[in-house]
């Protein structure tokens, strides 16, 4: 069976297709940088490896460019739309409603809609990306998995906020947790390469979005992000971590109107926000020629991260592995290098060595001595995507 797998994030597309129950990958590729002049777009199969620039100004404009790409009578892998039996779509909130895989039917969009308020960011361009794919490939299964299921088995006293009661159990207010998908993946990696009965790992996510999770013996016990996936660590255009009162006197004090705040914590902040740049690699390549602004941000970002470290070791009561994954914890050498150093307290030892070698691949990066192993594994949501909805499909 052919599923197909749609990642669409803040500002990219990521999609593969995928044969199951072989987990064969036919082809992958991903849209970046949308909404700028300069977007990104990679299409790659086994005879084809292409890249343009071009612009893509929106999330609708790149799904359709993607299923052009898939269907291209030259380079295409597929012949026509029947050809997709199932189409897995990550989202990214499910609120209480959504703790596992699930069939995407009406009721499931208006409610993937109505959580849009707690995920701004993600959920409108997941749900874009459903009802096009509704359009595109009418005769295949539509079925979301959601980035908030991992993070279900969270005990009450690590989601539970100081709120009144009322709130938690009429409300639903409480900590959610993302990336899970992720999350899972890398974590059930990790533990099987550490071929590990018993483990307590923290996994790092870092991309435009970013976030971290404690896992004991392979479940979620505690997460950065919250109710939204606004707070925890610096991010690409996302504050991360405030002092909410901060929100009052930008009202109550400068006349911000409160959709200006939301925009301005959401879309103007994070590292866009220190340094006038979203993009790691940009920031990184001016703070290497001087510039004070980004190399100070890369320091605040180290240093959150680093907090969150010796939190989550305190709450699991010690630390097997550090895991550093996605986009900016797969490629960043830099950021590992400024997360990990002066962590030996913990038994955090980085082997700068290590740290430098570029591999798609899993890998150690801590030195040999060290008490807790530091891993780089390649985040594949679309695979775990692939597995959940194909086996949701089976036992239908």
């Amino acid at each position: 069976m052919n599923i197909l797998i749609i990642n669409a994030g803040s500002s990219s597309i990521k999609y593969q297709l995928i044969q199951m129950p072989s987990e064969l990958l036919i082809c992958k590729g991903v849209i970046e940088r949308i909404g700028s002049k300069n977007s990104t777009v990679n299409y790659k199969t086994d005879t084809v490896d292409s890249e343009e620039i071009e612009e893509i100004s929106n999330h609708n404009v790149g799904f359709l460019k993607m299923a052009k790409l898939l269907m291209d009578p030259r380079n295409g892998v597929i012949k026509n739309v029947n050809d997709i039996g199932i189409v897995g779509h990550r989202v990214v909130h499910g609120g209480n409603t959504f703790s596992k895989t699930t069939l995407i039917t009406q009721e499931v969009k208006d409610k993937i809609q109505e959580l849009s308020v707690l995920a701004p960011l993600h959920n409108p361009h997941n749900l874009e990306g459903i009802v096009l794919a509704e359009e595109v490939f009418p005769s295949a299964k539509q079925i979301a998995v959601f980035d908030t299921a991992f993070h279900h088995t969270m005990p009450v006293m690590a989601k539970k906020y100081a709120v009144p009661n009322e709130l938690y159990t009429d409300r639903r207010i409480q900590a959610y947790g993302f990336h899970g998908t992720s999350h899972k993946y890398v974590s059930e990696r990790a533990i099987s390469y550490l071929q590990l009965n018993t483990s307590k790992i923290i996994t790092i996510h870092l991309g435009h979005g970013c976030s971290m999770t404690a896992v004991r013996d392979g479940k979620s016990v505690d997460h950065s992000m919250g109710f939204t996936p606004s707070n925890g660590l610096i991010m690409g255009s996302r504050s991360g971590d405030i002092d909410h009162a901060l929100i009052f006197y930008l009202v109550n004090s400068l006349g911000y109107s409160l959709e200006k705040v939301k925009t301005l914590l959401t879309k103007k902040s994070g590292m866009l926000g220190l340094t006038g740049h979203s993009d790691l690699r940009d920031i990184e390549a001016k703070a290497a020629s001087g510039n004070q602004e980004c190399i100070l941000a890369l320091e605040m970002n180290a240093y959150r991260i680093k907090k969150y470290i010796g939190a989550y070791a305190a709450a699991m009561n010690g630390l097997d592995a550090l895991v550093f994954t996605a986009g900016i914890g797969e490629n960043s050498s830099t950021l590992r290098k400024l997360v990990c150093s002066e962590m030996d307290y913990y038994g955090i030892v980085l082997d700068a060595s290590k740290n430098d070698i570029k591999s798609s691949d899993i890998r150690e990066i801590s030195n040999a001595k060290a008490e807790v192993k530091i891993l780089v594994i390649p985040t594949n949501e679309e695979l775990e995507i692939a597995k959940q909805a194909y086996n949701l499909s089976q036992n239908q």
